[in-house]
C-alpha cells in the first residue's frame, strides 16, 4: 500500500506517495498562487533538491522566490525577515519545504503577510486569534522532508521570543496549510541521527495525545495507529535510510501525530519547549530523551491506556511496564541518549525550567496536573538519567 498514490482530505488535502513533488507547480496553480515564496532552512537551501524545485516552478512560469534565513528553533526576527522577503518579491503564497523549523516559519510568514499587528499579538491565549486579519494571510503548501513534527497539518507555529527567551505558540485556524505533499523520496538523504530524533518526536505526539484525558475518540484512534506505524517502521528507517516504504509510513505517522494532538499534549512538550528556548536544543531529541521520565511521572493516571497500547502493539510484556520497556529498548536501538546531560543540558536553571513548564500551554493536557516544583524534579531526573 505504501507505494500507491492517494489523496486525503483529513485534516486538509494531503497528496501521499513517492515522486509527488512533481505535482507542486500544479498545486500552486490550483490554489491561485502565481508567485510562491519557497521557505526552507539553510542546510536544505544548499542541496540540489531545492534548486530542482525552484527550476520546476519557474519552468511553469511561476515567479518563485527563496527564503532560508531561519534557525533550527525559528525566532521572531526570522519571521520578520521572511515577511520582508515575501512583500519585496510580491509573493502571493508560501511553500514550506523542510523540517519543523521550515514548516513553522513558513506558516507564520504566511500569517503575517499583510498584518498590521506584531506577531506576539497572535499568541495562542484566549481569543487572540480573532485579532488576525484573515484576508491579509496568504495560502501555504507544506512539503515536509522529515517525519517528526507533523507541522504540515497543524494550525499553529512555535516561535522563539528571543527577548523573553521563551517559545510562544502562534495560532489561527487558517494557518492550516491548504495542501500537503508527503513524498518519501524527499526524506531519503536524512541522516540516521535526525531520522531517529524526528521519528521519536512523532512518537511523542501520538503518545501524549493517546494519554491525554480529553474526550476525543477520533484523535485517540489516530494516535494508536500512528504508534503502530512507528513501532514497525522507525527502526527500519534508521537502519536503512534508503528504505522508501519505511520512510513513507513514517511521514504518514508524523502527520497522524499532529492530527491527534488536538486532543492535547503534556509534560514532554511542556518541558521540551522551555529547554529548547533556553538551550537551543533539538525539539525532537528533547522529547525523545524526556519520554520515559514523563511516562513514569504520569504512571498512576495512565495504567489503563498503557495496557491497551501494549495489547495493540503486541508487546512482549503487558501493561505500563511493557510500553516503558519498549520505549527504552527503541531508544537504545536507534541511538537516543539516555539523559539530558548527554546532549549538553545542565542544571543551572532547574527552577526556571519548572516555572516555564507549568506555564506552557502543553501542560494543560498532561494526565496529572504537575506544579512547578514537580516539573523541576522531573527535569532533574531526566538530567541524571534516573527513570
Amino acid at each position: 500500500m505504501w507505494h500507491q498514490s492517494v489523496d486525503w482530505n483529513y485534516p486538509t488535502h494531503i497528496r501521499v506517495g513517492p515522486g509527488r513533488i512533481s505535482e507542486l507547480a500544479g498545486a500552486c496553480e490550483q490554489l491561485g498562487i502565481r508567485a510562491p515564496l519557497l521557505v526552507t532552512d539553510p542546510g536544505l537551501a544548499e542541496l540540489p533538491m531545492v534548486q530542482r524545485v525552484l527550476e520546476s516552478l519557474r519552468g511553469e512560469k511561476l515567479a518563485a522566490g527563496l527564503f532560508f534565513a531561519i534557525k533550527g528553533n525559528p525566532c521572531g526576527e526570522n519571521i520578520e525577515a521572511g515577511v520582508d522577503a515575501l512583500r519585496a518579491g510580491w509573493h502571493d503564497g508560501v511553500i514550506s519545504l523542510g523540517g519543523g523549523s521550515a514548516m513553522d516559519a513558513g506558516k507564520a510568514i504566511a500569517l503575517m503577510a499583510g498584518q498590521q499587528r506584531p506577531l506576539w499579538d497572535f499568541e495562542d491565549a484566549g481569543d487572540n486569534y480573532r485579532r488576525v486579519d484573515v484576508d491579509a494571510m496568504v495560502p501555504v503548501i507544506a512539503v515536509p522532508t522529515t517525519a517528526g513534527t507533523g507541522s504540515e497539518v497543524g494550525r499553529s507555529s512555535v516561535i522563539t521570543d528571543t527577548q523573553a527567551r521563551k517559545k510562544r505558540i502562534i495560532f489561527h485556524p487558517r494557518m492550516l496549510p491548504a495542501l500537503v505533499i508527503l513524498d518519501a523520496e524527499l526524506t531519503l538523504g536524512l541522516p540516521a541521527t535526525i531520522t531517529a530524533a524526528t521519528g521519536m518526536d512523532a512518537l511523542s505526539h501520538n503518545l501524549e495525545a493517546f494519554c491525554s484525558p480529553s474526550f476525543h475518540p477520533m484523535a485517540e484512534g489516530i494516535a494508536l495507529e500512528g504508534m503502530r506505524l512507528i513501532r514497525e517502521n522507525l527502526p527500519r528507517a534508521v537502519a536503512d535510510g534508503s528504505d522508501l516504504g519505511a520512510r513513507q509510513q513514517m511521514l504518514v505517522a508524523s502527520s497522524m501525530g499532529a492530527t491527534a494532538f488536538q486532543r492535547g499534549l503534556g509534560a514532554m512538550h511542556a518541558l521540551a519547549h522551555p529547554l529548547g528556548a533556553l538551550y537551543d536544543a533539538h525539539h525532537g531529541l528533547l522529547n525523545a530523551v524526556l519520554m520515559p521520565y514523563v511516562l513514569q511521572a504520569n504512571r498512576a493516571a495512565i495504567e489503563v491506556p498503557m495496557a491497551r497500547l501494549a495489547r495493540y502493539l503486541d508487546l512482549a510484556h503487558p501493561g505500563f511496564d511493557g510500553v516503558q520497556d519498549w520505549i527504552l529498548e527503541l531508544r537504545t536501538e536507534i541511538g537516543i541518549p539516555h539523559s539530558l546531560e548527554e546532549i549538553g543540558i545542565d542544571n543551572r536553571q532547574v527552577e526556571k525550567v519548572g516555572r516555564m513548564a507549568v506555564a506552557d500551554a502543553a501542560a494543560g493536557g498532561n494526565p496529572i496536573a504537575l506544579d512547578a516544583a514537580q516539573y523541576s524534579a522531573l527535569f532533574e531526573r531526566a538530567l541524571r538519567g534516573v527513570v
